[in-house]
């Protein structure tokens, strides 16, 4: 479980410091495309994930 939440969290990282400040639905395809498949994960989670992104902000903790 442990090396799914890292490589969760390091893809958001990634994502957060290259989309940052992008329109949400772009953020979104790219977290849908490049996030690794996690148990749990819902599509809701992501799409918030999108939106702390599109302000500039990295959810990532990292």
């Amino acid at each position: 479980m442990y090396d799914t939440e890292e490589a969760l969290f390091r893809a958001v990282h990634g994502i957060a410091g290259r989309m940052a400040g992008q329109p949400v639905p772009v953020v979104m395809e790219a977290l849908l495309r490049h996030l690794p498949k996690a148990p749990g994960l819902q599509v809701t989670e992501i799409r918030k994930i999108a939106e702390e992104i599109s302000v500039g902000r990295d959810p990532s903790g990292l």
